[in-house]
């Protein structure tokens, strides 16, 4: 050994030893049990920032762990390497996001390494690269295949910034989840993913997931948005009807008008010939430049106008006004809902405002409710009132009775919506995958055949944004020939969302080599599910949902056994300085490069696990940096001093005291990573063990003996996948010549933890007074008779009776004293 511990040495050998051994290359075909450790993979934005850092720490320690333990882990890593920041990154500096793209991924993957991260890079996918997204094409041929692929046009969510349309999961708050610009709606013929024909499956199955966090299974629940309800049928004076859903068929008497969103397709029907046609279509053109959020959210207020037009309520033939109005949204439901201002607060503010009916339905039993005395909806449960046969029964029971009379008339349906809307997958941009369709005049849209995928994107294109997708301005993409009938064919010419090409990757790492198909299925089946996936809570909703989509989608088509794609998620905290999210425009930054270069990859790996538990956010603080490379020398300087003194024998009570030590950190350590993934409380229990040690060491002085031995040999596994590259350097310098990574990792002795002693508390009148050794196992009386006979104990109480004595086993003795 050196004499002093110097990182960037050790780091750069042990790296060269691993790259060169292939140490982490899996087998698939082995006896051992297999383990999936999957962090998410990363956009190749140009460096790694300590967000990377810490996920990809994180699950290092677990895959290293679980080898050790004596499982086959597939450890694997890839690049999400098409989307909007690399064409925008590509615009500004003038360069091709493919050259951009490229040049990103070799740093962040030597940055990687300089990590001592267990990747196995035989798996490496880059979803830009023809040998993924040809794969990517031949999934959605099979949605396709299947009716779960389908073009339609539709009002859309355009980002005016980014020239493109967003999926309606991707606009936060009204705005693009990227770049921040308000969203606006624009009409566009798009393609969709059919994901709502999955929404009770996507739904129920959030229960086999117990190894996910409560919060991200809520999320996803709320998002998709089950309610059980009625479709009811309402005529229009037009003789046309139109559908409403309700959650609440009860009050279906109270229903005193209906809205339309101003958009919808029968409006101008309805206002021909109408007065008030004018100021509906007006109205109509003012709400086609807001916004969803602006029109619908909590502090937009509700506007409406009346059409002229009637309806009739098919529960009783009342003839009711129909309006438009901006709360209702034409790709929302029907497009149209029923205003019973009785039974809703929205309904009630809307009718108070325009000077509609309220017809009181519910009250509570024996109160006569009358709409002169109504301040606000009533919406609890209650007696029905004005609704005739009906009046005087339960409000819950009446749904189903009411229901089962419309559906008599074919006027009404029991039926269950939901939030959750096809998943739009088309993107006006270019740097994505091609999706590969063909359009003829005589065959219409035609798929590429399979056996000419991929779809190549051509790399000659100005890829500014138009609106409109780049590749329609490069005409040896757009021409080709019809795969159907051999006549001219336009290629399509929108891109997939980038997030079809991460619902799928984990898959492709089971088979990354298959050349025949996106992945071999007994490949699939022998790793899947993911056993353990990694990354930030933000993709809570958008990939994680997308991917459980895919993954069931791909079992019904006999490609997978999973049902599941991710069996345990963790979602780790973000990195924090002076209490902020890292950011340039903070000004904030920690590079991970210039701390690997000062203190090296192993003290930023300990430090970043050691700072906060995984889930919580971490504050960085470059003391506690500096204070996790002195530990780190420390440790060095003890395995110089251990290696410096001769074998030697210690007295049974020290080398007793000594195994309790190592075993009882091993096995608090052991816990911690495999049960609850508290990396920061096994880091404390090793400084602890190597404190320990340090004291050992300085009471034999001139030898080393057997406990010694074992205790030092327990510190260099525990620390192996939390500092792989200093375990390494420690265990060749004990004279080993397998790597540390390779071994298995140590029981603990249960007998080396049963104590002939045990320390307890002595309490006087509730207040600790003193501490005392007693013997291990006593019962509660003769812990009571050591302890009063105790000469210290006797001090204390001098003087004074014993009134009570409260004794909790090998822990206290309260004495109550008067």
């Amino acid at each position: 050994m050196k004499d002093q511990y110097l990182a960037s040495d050790i780091e750069k050998k042990w790296q060269a030893r691993w790259e060169e051994s292939g140490i982490y290359k899996t087998e698939d075909a082995t006896d051992k049990p297999s383990y999936y450790c999957l962090e998410m993979f990363p956009y190749p934005s140009g460096k790694l920032h300590m967000g990377h850092v810490r996920n990809y720490s994180i699950g290092d320690v677990v895959a290293r762990f679980k080898t050790m333990r004596g499982y086959n882990v597939l450890h694997p890593m890839g690049w999400d390497a098409f989307g909007l920041p690399a064409e925008n990154a590509a615009i500004k500096n003038g360069v091709p996001p493919a050259k951009w793209t490229r040049e990103n991924i070799a740093t962040m993957k030597r940055q990687f390494k300089q990590l001592g991260l267990s990747f196995d890079w035989d798996r490496e996918v880059t979803t830009c690269q023809p040998d993924y997204y040809r794969w990517t094409q031949w999934l959605f041929l099979q949605f396709y295949k299947a009716g779960l692929a389908y073009k339609k046009e539709g009002r859309v969510n355009w980002c005016p910034s980014c020239q493109t349309v967003l999926a309606n999961e991707q606009v936060v708050d009204g705005a693009c989840e990227r770049c921040g610009t308000e969203v606006h709606k624009k009409a566009l013929e798009q393609w969709y993913f059919r994901i709502t024909d999955y929404a009770d499956r996507l739904l129920k199955d959030l229960d086999e997931l117990d190894g996910w966090p409560k919060k991200v299974r809520t999320m996803q629940e709320n998002w998709i948005g089950r309610s059980e309800g009625a479709m009811i049928t309402f005529e229009l004076e037009t003789g046309d009807t139109i559908e409403v859903y309700t959650t609440r068929p009860d009050t279906l008497f109270g229903a005193s008008y209906l809205v339309f969103a101003p958009e919808h397709q029968l409006v101008e029907k309805l206002i021909q010939g109408k007065d008030e046609a004018e100021a509906v279509r007006a109205f109509a053109d003012r709400m086609s430049h807001l916004t969803d959020l602006e029109r619908t959210g909590d502090a937009a207020e509700k506007e409406g106008l009346p059409t002229g037009a009637y309806a009739t309520n098919p529960i009783n033939g009342a003839k009711i006004p129909v309006w438009v109005g901006n709360y209702v949204i034409a790709d929302y439901g029907t497009g149209a809902v029923m205003g019973v201002p009785s039974g809703d607060d929205r309904d009630f503010a809307f009718a108070r405002k325009y000077n509609l009916p309220i017809i009181p339905v519910v009250s509570q039993e024996g109160e006569d409710l009358q709409a002169a005395d109504m301040t606000e909806a009533y919406t609890a449960p209650g007696k029905l009132i004005n609704s005739g046969d009906y009046t005087g029964m339960d409000n819950v029971a009446a749904m189903d009775a009411i229901v089962e009379a419309l559906a008599k008339k074919d006027a009404g349906k029991k039926t269950v919506n939901y939030r959750l809307r096809d998943w739009l997958i088309s993107r006006q941009r270019f740097w994505g995958a091609p999706i590969p369709i063909v359009y003829c005049d005589k065959c219409g849209a035609v798929p590429v055949p399979e056996d000419q995928l991929p779809v190549r994107l051509p790399e000659d294109v100005d890829f500014k944004p138009t609106g409109e997708s780049p590749l329609n301005d490069a005409p040896d993409f757009v021409h080709t020939t019809c795969p159907a009938c051999g006549g001219p064919a336009r290629r399509e010419t929108d891109t997939m969302d980038t997030f079809v090409c991460s619902s799928w990757y984990f898959l492709r790492y089971t088979d990354a080599q298959n050349t025949d198909l996106p992945f071999a299925k007994g490949k699939a089946d022998k790793w899947m599910p993911v056993d353990q996936y990694i990354g930030g809570v933000e993709h809570a909703i958008l990939h994680l949902l997308y991917a459980r989509f895919f993954t069931k989608v791909l079992k019904d088509g006999g490609l997978v056994s999973a049902n599941e794609p991710f069996k345990n998620l963790l979602t780790q905290g973000m990195v924090l300085k002076d209490g902020a999210k890292m950011s340039k425009s903070k000004g904030n930054i920690v590079s991970p490069e210039d701390i690997m270069k000062t203190y090296g990859a192993d003290t930023a790996r300990l430090f970043i696990l050691f700072a906060a538990p995984p889930e919580r956010d971490l504050e960085w603080n470059d003391r506690a940096v500096e204070g996790c490379y002195r530990f780190l020398g420390r440790v060095y300087r003890y395995i110089q001093r251990y290696l410096a003194l001769p074998a030697g024998e210690g007295t049974p009570e020290a080398e007793k005291d000594l195994r309790y030590l190592a075993h009882s950190s091993l096995a608090r350590i052991t816990d911690d990573i495999e049960d609850r993934f508290n990396f920061n409380t096994a880091v404390s229990a090793i400084m602890e063990l190597v404190n320990g040690l340090y004291s050992i060491l300085d009471s034999y002085q001139d030898h080393r003996s057997p406990a010694i031995d074992e205790a030092t040999d327990i510190l260099i596994h525990v620390l192996a996948p939390f500092v792989p590259h200093l375990a390494e350097e420690l265990w060749e310098a004990l004279g080993h010549k397998d790597s540390i990574h390779a071994q298995p990792w140590p029981a603990y002795d249960p007998s080396a933890l049963e104590k002939d002693e045990v320390e307890i508390v002595i309490q006087v009148n509730g207040k600790v007074r003193a501490h005392l050794m007693v013997a291990a196992g006593l019962s509660k009386e003769e812990t009571e008779a050591q302890v009063l006979a105790d000469d210290s104990v006797q001090a204390l109480i001098s003087g004074k009776t014993v009134r009570k004595t409260i004794v909790v086993p090998q822990k206290l003795v309260n004495l109550v004293v008067g």
